[in-house]
Order: C-alpha cells, then structure tokens, then sequence
C-alpha cells in the first residue's frame, strides 16, 4: 500500500503538467507545433517568425522537429521550414506538387519523399501512434520568390491530425468555408478546429462559426487574424457569430507563444 501511494504521489506533478497529453503550441498567425504523448513533434505551416511572434528565433530553439506539416506554397506558411528541416531532419508532410516545388526552392529531397507526400483524400500513418489526412481548402498556393515568377504549388489543403488514443485536431489551412468541411465532420469526430478568422485571404469570423457548425467540432482554436492589418476578424467576433448560429463549439483563444495540453 506505501508503495502505491508514493507511486501517485509521484505521478501527481507529471499529470499537472500535461505529462501524456498532445500538446500544442501557437506561434501566431497559422503556425503551430504539436507533440504527441509518444514525443513525435509536427510543425504546422511553421512561419515562426512572423510579425505577432514573441520570440524571433523560435525557429532555431527547436531542437526536435520529426514532421513539417505545409497548407500551401504561400510565404506565410512556407516559412522558415527549410531552415527547421535542415537543421532537425524533419520530413515534409504535404501536397505531392507542393513537395516538388519545396525541394527546387531548398527543402532536403531525402526528407521530402513519396512516403510523406500525398494528396486531397490520403492518409498518411507518420507512426504507429499519428497520422495525417490531406484535406481541400478554397484558396490558392503559388510560390513567390522576390523578383521570380510565381511557381505552381498544387492545391491548396488542410490536415486533419490523429492521434490514437487522443485528441483529433483539424487545422483548415487558409480557405473559406467550403460544404465540404461537412463530409469532414460526418467521418471523422473533430475535436479541435484550427480555423482561420482574418478574413480577406480567408473565412471571417461569421465562416469560421458555419465551418465549426458543419465539422461538429468541439473547441474552435481561432488563427489568422490581427498578423496584418487587413486581418481585422477577432475571436469575440467568432464568438458573437457562434452564438448567433447557434452552435455548440467552444472557443479557445490562444496567446502567441502559449502551450496547451489537449
């Protein structure tokens, strides 16, 4: 019996600390980094350095990155992934054109292989404990270079994350609302929705709340909005459109640079 109790109260700080929780961590505008209770770390669209971050070089203090998670080919997702992936040997988890065009502006070829990269529809088992489905979004995803043409980055997309025996989490990318997200919601339970609300380049607020209506997802992270000024959505206006649509999702409202445990 000793023994058992000073085993829980062993146990007791790890559980306060979200020790066997997926965690994720919010960068600002739709970056994320998210470490499964196994200890696999995922980077989503990993601009790091983005004008709302706190600490600039955030992108070289990671020290373990398994897997890059890329929406599209847009700079502001694209971000500092070449940098991280060199550094840590991270494996790029994208669009099969969007790889491509990765590795001609830098990306390791090694790390950016058919195994990873896939297509709207597939889903990729990364490990025995998480894997990645590839989902539509409304939007578009050249690459821009200064002073270089627009090269083609294939579709636009979304990933829904699983994580066995844990939390389901949807990250839109940036689109608008699109029927789709309800097929989305009819497969698979959605716990976590990382929906963008800017507006302008992507759904507002008011979309944001139909997109949470049609997953069914429990908890709506909001993301992209207030980087730039023309990214005027709030997360009270996502808030007010919810209540107004009458849908039951909750909404939690990270701070750059803050840690949750799902």
């Amino acid at each position: 019996m000793r023994n058992a109790i000073l085993a829980l109260v062993a146990a007791l700080p790890l559980a306060a600390s979200g020790a066997g929780r997926t965690e994720l961590t919010w960068y600002g505008h739709a970056a994320f980094v998210l470490k499964t209770p196994g200890g696999t770390v995922l980077a989503i669209d990993p601009w790091l350095s983005n004008p709302s971050a706190k600490d600039k070089e955030a992108a070289r203090k990671l020290t373990k990155v398994d897997y890059i998670l890329i929406t599209h080919g847009h700079g502001d997702h694209v971000g500092d992934a070449v940098d991280i992936a060199k550094r840590t040997g991270a494996k790029l988890v994208a669009g099969f054109d969007l790889a491509g065009a990765l590795v001609a502006q830098g990306y390791p070829a090694a790390q950016a292989t058919m195994a990873t990269s896939g297509n709207i529809g597939g889903t990729i088992a990364l490990t025995d404990e998480v894997s990645v489905t590839i989902t539509p979004a409304a939007h578009s995803s050249g690459i821009k270079k200064d002073g270089e043409p627009v090269l083609y980055g294939g579709n636009p997309t979304g990933f829904i994350i699983h994580v066995k025996g844990g939390p389901t989490v949807y990250h839109t990318g940036d689109t608008d609302v699109m029927s789709d997200m309800k097929l989305l919601g009819d497969r698979w339970k959605i716990d976590y929705m990382l929906a963008c609300i800017g507006g302008h380049f992507t759904m507002d607020p008011v979309g944001a709340a139909t997109a949470a209506k049609l997953t069914r997802a429990r908890f709506v992270i909001p993301m992209h909005f207030g980087t730039f000024p023309v990214l005027t959505g709030t997360p009270a206006e996502l808030e007010k459109a919810l209540r107004a649509q009458k849908v039951k999702a909750r909404v939690i409202t990270m701070q750059v640079g803050e840690t949750r445990a799902l």
